[in-house]
């Protein structure tokens, strides 16, 4: 058993990290500057520890993320969890698997560029993903066993060189991170996406670890959190060292994405092997991301809608090949207000989640549930109208007001109120007795009155 979480959470890690999670802390680190440890911990809050929270609300609900969305009301089950999956699948996260190895790895490495190379690049790198994701049942162990394991030694190697060639040096913070540098960094931990993503991938581990032998119940609950935690603790680690590069590499501020700077950083440590141990991390961790994504979002598709497994997972991929092939730029523009929108009613859905057990001897939460998920959907739309300009001078307004607003955490306030508000409501009501002999199921284990 405990082989198979190991397992289970070093491929965990691989769906997690992705071109995204390798290139924002080296970046991260440049622009804080002498701020370093507050934006630091700000994107693992976000960009770790948030992740990991999700995959313990999906295991102590015992719920997936489609049946958990269903309690804010019906419009709410529907629409959220498609747009939570079309946003890590087709739509962005995974056509960026594909834009982000051709333009960071092989483009450089190879000196080719344009459409058709794309377009033959991209062919191949979603076939394999494909293939690899063909069976489900078996996803974790390719990932945890084999592609994991390598990426972790290639990244190991690239931060230690790193570390050992140069020392940091003091560095004026940049504008973004001179003020606030703790909020600077939770922001750009949303990029990741992980938060949504993990909503996602607790159902594949839960599935993994049904099909390994785990018994339902506490065992698969408390499999899936410990999962979740050594992924979680994995990626901090790795973001940390990531970070250390950006921080010691000289002259960092020549570079405009972290991306370049650790193309730079691997060949100037290593030279020409140091160049092809950066674009083989870079594809690793696009290829263990675009599997895993592949994988949940055609399970997901199969299990809601008409069409088996296979017939999804072939339509995400040829979809992803043909959007990842226009570059990166038009992978962004398309995905970006969906990003906004998302986040908060899903770190509302995830943080909910994870309170009702401590109530649940009291009550079962229904406005609780209901009132801050929909604060958080109306006031995220707003903001997302107004990010792309429609009625953005009627509607700022609305939003500006709140505390952190300008930090784009305006929502938290109106969100914590919302749920205090429904959590009065809740409490207040009389809980209907059970009729004597009842069964209340919690996680999988049947609970007798």
């Amino acid at each position: 058993m405990t082989a198979a979480i190991v397992v289970t959470s070093l491929a965990l890690f691989s769906m997690f990290f992705g071109a995204g999670n390798l290139i924002f802390p080296p970046m991260l680190a440049v622009e804080a500057g002498d701020n370093f440890w507050p934006a630091i911990l700000g994107f693992l809050g976000t960009g770790a520890l948030l992740p990991v929270l999700a995959v313990v609300a999906i295991a102590l609900s015992g719920a997936n993320v489609r049946d958990l969305a269903k309690r804010a009301g019906a419009v709410f089950g529907i629409v959220f969890p498609v747009l939570a999956y079309l946003s890590i699948g087709a739509f962005y996260a995974l056509p960026r698997t594909g834009a982000v190895s051709f333009e960071t790895a092989i483009s450089p490495l190879f000196g080719v560029e344009g459409l058709l190379p794309s377009a033959l690049f991209n062919i191949v790198f979603f076939g394999v993903s494909l293939a690899l994701s063909w069976n489900p049942n078996t996803i974790m162990e390719k990932l945890g066993k084999f592609l994991t394991p390598t990426l972790l030694i290639l990244l190991f190697v690239m931060i230690a060189v790193a570390a050992m060639k140069w020392d940091a040096q003091p560095r004026t913070p940049d504008e973004t991170y001179a003020d606030s540098p703790l909020t600077s960094g939770l922001l750009q931990g949303y990029l990741t996406m992980d938060s949504i993503a993990a909503l996602a991938f607790s159902i594949v581990v839960i599935s993994t670890l049904r099909y390994r032998g785990f018994p339902e119940g506490a065992p698969v609950v408390r499999g899936t959190i410990l999962a979740g935690a050594g992924a979680g603790a994995m990626l901090a680690l790795i973001y940390l060292g990531l970070g250390s590069i950006g921080r010691v590499f000289p002259d960092p501020e020549q570079f405009s994405n972290g991306a370049g700077l650790l193309a730079n950083a691997s060949q100037l440590t290593m030279g020409t092997a140091g160049h092809v141990v950066f674009s083989l991390i870079v594809l690793l961790a696009c290829l263990t991301t675009s599997v895993g994504l592949i994988t949940a979002t055609a399970e997901y598709f199969s299990d809601e809608f008409a069409g088996s497994y296979k017939t999804w997972a072939v339509v995400f991929t040829i979809a992803s090949t043909v959007i990842a092939t226009q570059g990166l730029e038009f992978v962004m523009a398309i995905a970006a207000p969906v990003i906004g929108f998302l986040y908060p009613p899903a770190i509302a859905l995830i943080f909910v989640t994870l309170v009702e057990p401590a109530f649940r001897s009291r009550t079962r939460f229904t406005w609780a549930f209901f009132l801050p998920i929909w604060v958080a959907v109306v006031w995220s739309a707003i903001e997302t109208f107004v990010s792309l300009g429609w009625a953005a001078d009627a509607l700022r307004p609305l939003v500006s007001w709140a505390p952190l607003a300008a930090d784009g955490l305006g929502w938290v306030l109106p969100v914590a109120a919302a749920f205090l508000i429904g959590l009065a409501v809740d409490l207040a009501k009389p809980r209907t007795p059970r009729a004597i002999g009842t069964n209340e199921t919690v996680n999988g284990d049947v609970l007798t009155a």
